[in-house]
Parts: C-alpha cells; sequence; structure tokens
C-alpha cells in the first residue's frame, strides 16, 4: 500500500507537501536512472507517468490509484516482473536475496513505500510535481546526461538488506545510525523497528504520516521536510491498541563523556548514576537512561514489560571502546521490570538481570525493576555526631541479625517498629545486618549475591530499607552491613559469563572457582572490577547511609592457595602465595571509602595472621606491603581460642588456661571486635549456652560468666541474636530466634530473660565506662592482675580509661565460690565496689555478691602495692570500678 500522510488542517502548503511522489531509482548511479527515463520516454511511458502523477495530485488518498502507481512504475522499473508486485513478497526479497537482488528489491519497495516528499527534489516547494521537475532535468533524448552542478536524487527510506539483518540479529553497534530521523537527498528519511505492530505513523506537528511496512517489523518513509524535526512522536498500532510514544531513537547519548572517561579508566566513583536504570529528563522528554557494561557483547537489546519481553525492536548503541552500551527510552519510569537481551560472540542470546540494578523482583523472580527514590532522610544529627569520635576510641557493641530471620514474615518498615527499640532497650550502640543485597538462595543467608546495588525485595522496596535504617539512627544505633566482594554465584541469569565470556570473573579457571562455595570469585585485576566493587561500597554508604562495612571471606581473597591443593593455584609474580590483585583492590576499597565517607568504618572478618589488615594502606609492614586499610578486624583467634576453652569441663580447664589468655599476646597487633557471630551456632556447632558443659544451671552461670569476660576483654564486641537471652536451639534461617522462651507462660521464662537482662545491664556499665573501650588498641589501657591461677580457673585484670581511672574484671570459672580471694590492685583507689555481677540472682545466678565497698589492704601481693580480698561467685565474671 503506498504511504498516506494526511494533514489535519487542510492548508495548501500542507497539502503539497503530503503529495506521493513516485521515485525511479535507489541502488543505481544517475547514468542508469537517465538511461532508464529515456528508454520508458521511447516506450511512451513518460506520458502514462505524467498523467498518473496529475491524477495522484487529485487523489492521494484513495488505494486504487496507489495501487495503479504501483503497477505502471512496475513497468517502468522491471518489466517482466509485472506479476511479482505484491507488498509483502517485495519486502520479503529484501532481507532474502543476495545483494544484488536485495537492491532491486528495495527499489520497488521504494517504490511503493515513499511518502510524498520523499521523492521530492529541492523544487518541491514550488509544487512542481516531481516527474516533472526529473523530465525536465534529465530529457528523454539524453541517454547519459552531464548536468554542470551534481543532481540530487530522492534516496529510499528503507533500510538496506545489510542493516536489517544486524536489527534482527541483534548484533548492530549503532542502531541510532540508522533508525529514527535522518535528513537524506529529498527530505527527511523516518525509519521506525517494531516488531508486531500493525502500522507506524510519524507525528510532525499537524502533519501525520503513515510509515510504509517494510515487513519484519521494520517501517520507513521520506517526508519533504528541509530538516530533521525537534520534535516528532510516533503512533505505533498494534492488534487492539495504539501507543503514543516518542521515537527512542531520535535521542544523543544520555551518558556524558567524562562518566565514559572514568568508566573505562575504573575510576568511576559514582558508577550508579552513570550505569543501570537512571529514570531523568533527557532533551526536554522524560524517560529512563538504561545502560550497561558488556564489552565482549556482539549486541545488546532491552527487554521488558514495555515491550512484551522482545528486545528485538529495542537495540541499544555502543558507546566506543568503553563496553558501555546504552538507550534512553522515554516514557518508562519508576517500576517498569526489564533485563539486557545480549548477543553473545557466538551469537547465541542470553537474557541478563541488571548489574547495576537497583531495584528486583523478589526471588524466585529475577528481573530488575527501575527504580527513583522519595525517601526524606531523617538522621542528619545522626549523621554529623557519628564521626565525631574514632571507632576504635568509642564504645561499640555489636547485635547481628539477620533480618529476614530476626522476626520471620516482618517487612523493613515493620521491623523499623521493633527492632530500633529492641536494640535501644539492650544497650548495643550498633547492629550488624547480615547481607542484605539480592540473593537467589535464602539458604545462603545472603552471602551469594546477584544484585549488589538492590537491597533484598523479599523484605520490601529500597525505599523501604532505607526507612529502616533512619529508624535505626533516630534511635541513636549505628548501622553495619555484611558485604561479599569475593565472589558470586553461578546463575544463568546473573554475573557469570555476562556477556558470554568471563568478565566479572578470572578469565582463568583456577583463579575463578571458588573452591569451597562452588561460586566464582572477582577478577580483581580488572579495573572495571574493581570500580564496580569500589563503587558498590560507597553506594551502600552514602545511598543508605550505612555506618560501616563488615567485609565477608577477606582470607579466601589474600591467598592465591585459599582451600587449593598444590598445582590447583599459580604463585603471584614474586613466587608467593598472596594475590596481589586483591590485596590492591582492598586497599583503593578502604582508602575511597574513609576518604568519601567520613566517620564510616570497614571491618574485616580475616582469620589468619595476615600482617596489616588494620594498618593505614600507606604504611608498609615486615613483609613489604601496605596496610589494607580496614578500621577493625574479627578476632577469630580469640573466638576460637576461648569457646574451645568454655566447652571443657571445669575440672580440665587448668589444662586450658592459656586458650584464654593467648590473645593478649597479640591483642594489640590489629584493632579488634571479639564476635560470636552466626558462624559460631549453626551447622552442629550448637548455640552459644549449649556450648557449654554440665547441667542447666551451670550451663547459662558459663554463658554469663563468658558474657562478661567478653565484655571486659580490649576489643570491640558482637553477639548474635538469639544468644543475648540463652536461646539453646542453633540458629535456624527459617525461623529464626526461639522468642517463646521469653513468654511468662513458659515455665524456663526467668532463666532466659535473667540472660537478656545481663546483656542489658553489661552494655549500660560498658558505655559509661570509658575504660572498657577508650584504649582498646593501646596496649597501656590493660593490665593483667592474675593471668597464671590455672589451678584455680581465675583471670583477673585491669583496664584503664584516657584518664588512668581503672576497672577490675575478674572471672571464676569453676564451680566452687572462692572466698577471701585475694588480688593486687592500685593502692590510689580506696575503695572498690561491684559493678557487675553475673551470678546476681536477678540474672539466675546463686546471688554471691559482694554487696559493700571493698577497700585495698596495704599487703603487697601480685606485684602491686596493696591488695584486695573478695569473694569470688561460682562460674562468674565480677566488674569492679572505684567507689
Amino acid at each position: 500500500m503506498t504511504p498516506r500522510t494526511t494533514p489535519s488542517s487542510g492548508s495548501e502548503a500542507e497539502s503539497t507537501a503530503a503529495q506521493p511522489v513516485e521515485k525511479t531509482s535507489v541502488a543505481k548511479r544517475a547514468t542508469t536512472r537517465a538511461a532508464e527515463a529515456a528508454e520508458a520516454v521511447k516506450k511512451g511511458t513518460a506520458k502514462k507517468v505524467t498523467a498518473k502523477a496529475a491524477g495522484q495530485k487529485k487523489t492521494a488518498a484513495k488505494k486504487t490509484a496507489g495501487k495503479k502507481a504501483e503497477a505502471k512504475k512496475a513497468e517502468v522499473q522491471k518489466p517482466a516482473a509485472k506479476k511479482a508486485t505484491a507488498k509483502k513478497a517485495v519486502a520479503k526479497k529484501a532481507v532474502t536475496k543476495k545483494a544484488t537482488a536485495r537492491t532491486t528489491a528495495a527499489k520497488g519497495t521504494a517504490a511503493k513505500g515513499a511518502p510524498a516528499k520523499a521523492a521530492a527534489p529541492k523544487k518541491a516547494a514550488k509544487k512542481i510535481p516531481a516527474q516533472k521537475a526529473a523530465q525536465k532535468k534529465i530529457p528523454a533524448q539524453k541517454a547519459v546526461p552531464k548536468p554542470a552542478e551534481p543532481v540530487e536524487v530522492a534516496v529510499s527510506p528503507a533500510l538496506d538488506a545489510v542493516d536489517r539483518d544486524r536489527l534482527l540479529t541483534g548484533t548492530h553497534h549503532a542502531p541510532h545510525s540508522v533508525l529514527g530521523a535522518h535528513p537524506v537527498p529529498g527530505g527527511v528519511a523516518f525509519r521506525a523497528f517494531r516488531p508486531f505492530a500493525l502500522s507506524v505513523t510519524v507525528v510532525v506537528g499537524n502533519l501525520r504520516a503513515e510509515l510504509h511496512d517494510d515487513g519484519e517489523g521494520f517501517f520507513s518513509g521520506l517526508l519533504a521536510l528541509r530538516e530533521v524535526p525537534a520534535g516528532y512522536r510516533l503512533l505505533v498500532a498494534y492488534e487492539g491498541s495504539v501507543q503514543d510514544t516518542e521515537d527512542a531513537y531520535r535521542f544523543l547519548p544520555a551518558l556524558g563523556e567524562l562518566d565514559l572517561h572514568l568508566i573505562g579508566e575504573g575510576r568511576h566513583e559514582e558508577l550508579w548514576r552513570a550505569l543501570g536504570a537512571e529514570p531523568m529528563t533527557h532533551q526536554g522528554v522524560t524517560g529512563t537512561r538504561f545502560t550497561v557494561w558488556a564489552p565482549n557483547a556482539r549486541g545488546v537489546s532491552l527487554a521488558g514489560t514495555f515491550n512484551f519481553w522482545d528486545g528485538t525492536g529495542y537495540p541499544m548503541r555502543s558507546l566506543g571502546g568503553t563496553g558501555v552500551w546504552e538507550l534512553f527510552v522515554p516514557g518508562i519510569g519508576e517500576g517498569e521490570l526489564y533485563k539486557f537481551e545480549i548477543t553473545r560472540p557466538d551469537g547465541s542470546k542470553t537474557l541478563r538481570a541488571d548489574p547495576m540494578a537497583r531495584r528486583t523482583e523478589a526471588p524466585p523472580n529475577t528481573s530488575s525493576i527501575v527504580y527513583a527514590s522519595e525517601h526524606e532522610w531523617g538522621d542528619a544529627a545522626w549523621l554529623e555526631r557519628r564521626g565525631s569520635v574514632p571507632v576504635h576510641e568509642a564504645p561499640f557493641s555489636v547485635y547481628e541479625v539477620h533480618l529476614a530471620s530476626w522476626r520471620p514474615g516482618l517487612t523493613y518498615r515493620q521491623l523499623a517498629e521493633q527492632l530500633p527499640a529492641y536494640v535501644k532497650d539492650l544497650g548495643f550502640t550498633h547492629v550488624e545486618l547480615m547481607p542484605v543485597a539480592e540473593h537467589p538462595f535464602g539458604g545462603s543467608w545472603g552471602y551469594q549475591v546477584t544484585g549488589f546495588y538492590a537491597p533484598t525485595a523479599r523484605l520490601g522496596t529500597p525505599d523501604d530499607f532505607k526507612y529502616l535504617v533512619d529508624a535505626l539512627h533516630r534511635a541513636g544505633i549505628g548501622v553495619l552491613m555484611d558485604w561479599v566482594p569475593a565472589h558470586f554465584p553461578r546463575d544463568d541469569w546473573a554475573l557469570a559469563e555476562f556477556d558470554g565470556r568471563p568478565l566479572y570473573e578470572h578469565e582463568d579457571p583456577l583463579r575463578s572457582a571458588h573452591p569451597d562455595w562452588g561460586t566464582l570469585e572477582f577478577d580483581f585485576g580488572r579495573r572495571e572490577v574493581r570500580n564496580f566493587l569500589v563503587a558498590n561500597a560507597l553506594y551502600w554508604c552514602e545511598e543508605f547511609h550505612i555506618d560501616g562495612l563488615r567485609v565477608d571471606a577477606v582470607a579466601s581473597m589474600l591467598y592465591l592457595d585459599y582451600s587449593r591443593e598444590p598445582g590447583q593455584w599459580v604463585p603471584n609474580e614474586h613466587g608467593g602465595r598472596e594475590n596481589l590483585d586483591a590485596v590492591a583492590f582492598l586497599q583503593e576499597m578502604n582508602a575511597t571509602v574513609y576518604r568519601r565517607v567520613p566517620g564510616v568504618v570497614t571491618i574485616a572478618e580475616e582469620s589468619t595472621a595476615w600482617d596489616g589488615v588494620t594498618r593505614p594502606t600507606h604504611v608498609s609492614g615486615p613483609g613489604g606491603f601496605g596496610g589494607l586499610g580496614f578500621g577493625l578486624k574479627w578476632n577469630m583467634g580469640w573466638m576460637h581460642d576461648s569457646l574451645e576453652y568454655m566447652a571443657k569441663e571445669p575440672v580440665h580447664r587448668k589444662y586450658h588456661h592459656n586458650e584464654m589468655t593467648f590473645s593478649m599476646v597479640y591483642a594489640y597487633s590489629e584493632n579488634y571486635v571479639l564476635p560470636i557471630s552466626h558462624d559460631e551456632v549453626v551447622h552442629g556447632k550448637r548455640s552459644l549456652v549449649s556450648k557449654m558443659p554440665g547441667d542447666w544451671w551451670q550451663q547459662r552461670a558459663d554463658h554469663r560468666a563468658y558474657l562478661g569476660f567478653m565484655w571486659a576483654h580490649p576489643g570491640k564486641q558482637l553477639l548474635f541474636m538469639g544468644q543475648e537471652f540463652a536461646q539453646g536451639a542453633e540458629w535456624s534461617e527459617a525461623h529464626g530466634p526461639d522468642w517463646w522462651l521469653l513468654d511468662p507462660a513458659y515455665g524456663a521464662e526467668p532463666d532466659h530473660r535473667g540472660v537478656r537482662d545481663l546483656i542489658r545491664d553489661l552494655n549500660t556499665v560498658y558505655r559509661h565506662t570509658p575504660a572498657l573501650w577508650q584504649r582498646d588498641t593501646d596496649p597501656s589501657g590493660f593490665q593483667w592482675v592474675v593471668g597464671d591461677a590455672a589451678d584455680d580457673n581465675v583471670f583477673a585484670f585491669l583496664r584503664y580509661d584516657a584518664e588512668g581511672v581503672p576497672l577490675l574484671a575478674v572471672s571464676n570459672m569453676s564451680p566452687v565460690v572462692r572466698d577471701e580471694y585475694r588480688l593486687g590492685v592500685p593502692d590510689d583507689v580506696p575503695a572498690w565496689h561491684e559493678a557487675v555481677n553475673t551470678d546476681a540472682a536477678k540474672y539466675g545466678g546463686s546471688d554471691v555478691t559482694n554487696p559493700d565497698p571493698i577497700k585495698p589492704e596495704p599487703q603487697p601481693w601480685h606485684g602491686r602495692p596493696a591488695s584486695i580480698r573478695l569473694t569470688l561467685p561460682p562460674l562468674a565474671t565480677v566488674w569492679l570500678r572505684p567507689a
């Protein structure tokens, strides 16, 4: 069918501009066109064509005239093809024939499909019929005219076979160069690629022009416009609906040169603002910019709810050598689902979630969601004061939480109504959230991440998670988050071989396969991957106001031979086992986070004796490496040794006394956190109270005594949920803590409530006693009183604050009362009084206490000038402060 243009006003100028005009050829040279025209005149067809052109001016809207024009034109161009004029047949030829046949078919398509101004030369503005003008320029009696000036010949707006094929197969790197509106000889060519569409109409002001259906979803037309209109719209008709939309292929790139430069350098610290889905206003039009890094892809398309999940009609353009693909889609906003359809190097296709997606569907669904935050923060006061004191010189006791199972079934917003109040009541300074980033398998507890930039949708939207963080801050509680940059799962819709080849993972299988978890390790040596992770750390701190990142599995990153046998790893360039790429990444991440987000702390879960985990990155250690730059490090050695000791029957503990004292040999080698984390209460390890020997009373007494020892020991404290009320069962992510133990209707409720009350009191005294935290990293803040009383199972030490004010901590890890137990103390303290006694009756103990102030005696003891005598309760820890 001949394309129609329907001016809505009926003015003479618009009517003239809208007349269909015949074209003679698109693929041959001007001399060939002249020869054909001359031959047509000799055969007597010129008169018919001229008469037909005049008739078309009067009856442009009639289909019968259009069909006659097709037949006439076909006779002029190729008399032997009179019976092959069907529109679909011509379109089919344009794709399937060889190059010369494609050119001929394109001519036939042009003859049928060009809009009025498509074939009009510059003189069309004077209303000179195109055929007449052509005859004037190329006299019929001359076979090969030689004009003094180049002759402007209108071209076919239809795509050539090569571009069509590349678009259909998803391998076009520059779809904007062929789709959309482009100035060509004779006017402006409009091209659209809309699979499944019944028709496409261009709307320019009051002008409407239906494009020619070129087959297989392609539509084209040539309008006699002097320049590409600043704005035009497309009316795309599908069966049962018509979409009125901007043309995505009329827009310039929505990503700046600086962004591309920084991405190429691997230094874009706000990468989330450049890649992913970003709702925005571009060239005065609202929509969403989609960008993705896929350097190995032969082509990338956008698929989503807005195009029936068929990315064919939404090809993205490649932005140079950066490997970034971009497409601004007008009219698409917050809440739309999408993925990237990637054509791999071998030509196969894969549908991938956005690595930079800020919101995702709830598992098991895997689509990315366009997200625009509307949360208004109310934690300015918290952010202003959080960095006023360095974290290693401040109180820091942490309650570790698995959000999905803390109170199963609660959303982020519902948690915001309960969690801050609970944590504040117990006196913890911080919560640590097990991984919040999106993950497909709940049984991984979040440690196998697929959506590094998206809070899990299981509990709500990203704004809902911000609401929770905001609520915690307004309650005076800091928020730490587990962050997992070591590895990622192999799901075929996520990061693994993202664009058909190893991209985020190392290309060497020996380096990429994580031996313990069946996952893939990041390629820390690739600058774009390093940028992806460094920016991710900043993203959580800046966009979600996270106060600290606990970095998971650091040891697995640092060593090339981690969990690998000989022959399964390759030494570094110096012949060593250190992963130099990972070292450089961790140093860059820490330095960048501390520079950009003052007051934030990074914490390493590092289980080896790597030197300098919390040393500044610019200070080299004995091994020649600069420090990793973390603020704190989990003391895995203390955790392991102390729990081994507590698991022994008291009668055997004297043979393991050093397991409780050895930590002080290295206590100041790093800035430590003492962790009793989720890892210690799962997989057959039993809960904390269940690790203790003896009957239920002894288990609870050991549990309380251990907590008192832990809170007094140099370092920060971390306790996993459920252990604060002596839950007997291991933790399960399926049902979370056994809150029913605190139900007053339960007979043993006082036993569990007593332990929780102890935690509250430990935290309260801790926060108000600078001696317990102010000099955590200063050896002068600690002194043993007696560390070798193995036969007594007694440990006693002094802690000092910056002013020299002491606290005396004494632990009796035997089940007997020790009366009149003498301990050496400073002689400048006139009296001591109990601040905490874990054996108090209110905690469920036997209530052996020292209720009166204890005055020193001038009798030297333990190398000190004075001493005190006190009663040590069984399986208990006592804290004494100056009276």
